[in-house]
């Protein structure tokens, strides 16, 4: 770890050293993670004097980075993504000077750019994520950057690294408090914005026996504790509007209701992150829903939404906030798609092994998202593996793969069922994606179903 964070000091020093105050060229994933890379770089780059230019891109290929040669910007920076290209950065961008801001595995190869990345250095991608490489660059380039910690740890939540949080992730944390109130809670989504019952009807990270996914059930549940669902004045109460004493009870009342179930305390309470300078009721005062917020501008190809959202750009902000709404019936439409379509030639459940083809029925950029749900939804075996597929405008097909089980790599997976077939992938071991050619399809789903069908679980 110390030998990572000293490359990353060295490497802010070599940028302080040959950057001007020309504008510099900068380049994020399209998800949470990095937008708030790059969030980050481009408030660090501002607070130096320096003007950029920003776009984001689903995945890093060869077309993206020709089109960046031909672009007149001396310095690049890749956020989130980029350690997986650097033969086509060598190829196309040695006249440049490029800086990779990356967890994801890398190309080991020779190169001149600089590849800050945590795996270079024995540890994993799960030790930090694209925002806190970003993080600890700006902070080494102006110890002022301190205060960017807390889009960092949306980031961090946004790559789902906040359930064990390393140490390095441990260190941001720190940094964030002055930015951060923490409060050990309920492990409940969408608590700024969704009336009590809707909380606990939607909860899946905490299953409720008789209360989730059940409207009724988690009225009926709160009355019988005695907690109102509605103020005085007729609206609906909200999570933050609980006395200390109300929310005790309601914690008491979930953990004994899952009595006997698997899972326990630790799973229904953790760490909730409110960010103080934010108003109850704001999708952006919890850390979790702003990540959400962000993958909302991502997926719906708005991205610099949620840059200008990380900025405080507040006329910027009131967009993205309209806009998450447009993401949840998106995602709501996508899975009644999927639930519709079971047992037909588009949702092919095999043993150990479900594929999704929706073709043009779902985003690419959505096919994520929505897959990652399904993950956690019990709708198929929980040995099973996800692997969910939309075609793209740009003639291939975007590429999900979802697990829970540990003991398989998808990111290997994938990136030889891809390569095989003249396309990229990559990834996160039980999360991972790619993309190959359109005409590819009918090759791709006989290939992974011989990878994947006949493992053991």
């Amino acid at each position: 770890m110390k030998e990572f964070l000293l490359y990353i000091k060295e490497c802010a020093k070599i940028f302080k050293e040959i950057a001007g105050k020309e504008p510099i060229r900068i380049v994020g994933h399209l998800d949470c993670d990095g937008i708030t890379s790059s969030s980050i770089i481009i408030n660090a780059l501002h607070r130096e004097g320096i003007k950029v230019a920003y776009s984001s891109n689903r995945q890093l290929n060869e077309k993206a980075i020709k089109q960046i040669k031909e672009e007149p910007y001396k310095i690049v920076f890749f956020t989130d993504f980029g350690s997986n290209t650097i033969k086509l950065i060598n190829e196309h961008l040695n006249e440049k000077t490029v800086f990779i801001l990356d967890h994801h595995k890398y190309e080991e190869t020779e190169t001149k750019h600089y590849n800050i990345n945590p795996n270079k250095f024995g540890l994993d991608d799960n030790d930090i994520c694209g925002a806190g490489v970003a993080y600890f660059f700006s902070k080494a380039l102006n110890l002022r950057n301190k205060d960017l910690s807390y889009i960092a740890l949306i980031g961090i939540i946004g790559d789902n690294q906040d359930k064990n949080l390393s140490e390095l992730n441990k260190h941001i944390l720190n940094d964030a408090k002055e930015k951060v109130e923490i409060i050990i809670g309920l492990n409940l989504f969408g608590t700024q914005t969704r009336p009590i019952h809707k909380v606990l009807e939607y909860s899946t990270d905490i299953y409720i026996p008789g209360v989730s996914g059940n409207e009724s059930g988690a009225i009926s549940f709160l009355e019988n504790i005695g907690i109102k669902i509605t103020k005085e004045d007729g609206n609906p109460r909200m999570i933050f509007d609980l006395s200390k004493e109300e929310t005790s009870r309601l914690t008491t009342a979930i953990i004994i209701s899952r009595i006997g179930k698997e899972e326990n305390a630790e799973n229904v309470l953790g760490n909730n992150y409110l960010i103080k300078k934010e108003k109850n009721g704001m999708p952006t005062r919890d850390a979790r829903e702003f990540s959400t917020l962000l993958n909302a501008c991502g997926r719906l190809n708005r991205p610099s939404l949620g840059v200008g959202t990380c900025l405080s750009d507040e006329n910027i902000k009131e967009k993205a906030i309209i806009l998450l709404k447009d993401y949840k019936k998106e995602i709501i439409n996508s899975l009644n798609w999927i639930y519709e379509k079971r047992n037909s030639e588009f949702v092919l459940e095999k043993e150990n092994l479900v594929i999704i083809n929706a073709q043009n029925n779902i985003k690419d950029t959505m096919i994520g998202t929505v897959n990652s749900i399904l993950t956690k939804s019990g709708l198929f075996d929980k040995n099973a593996v996800i692997v969910s597929m939309a075609h793209s405008v740009d003639e291939t097909i975007k590429i999900s793969l979802r697990s829970s089980n540990k003991d398989i790599d998808l990111s290997k997976v994938i990136g030889e069922a891809c390569s095989e077939l003249n396309g990229a992938g990559g990834g996160h071991p039980n999360a991972a994606g790619g993309s190959i050619p359109i005409n590819k399809e009918k090759e791709f789903i006989e290939n992974i179903s011989e990878k994947l069908q006949n493992r053991k679980v």
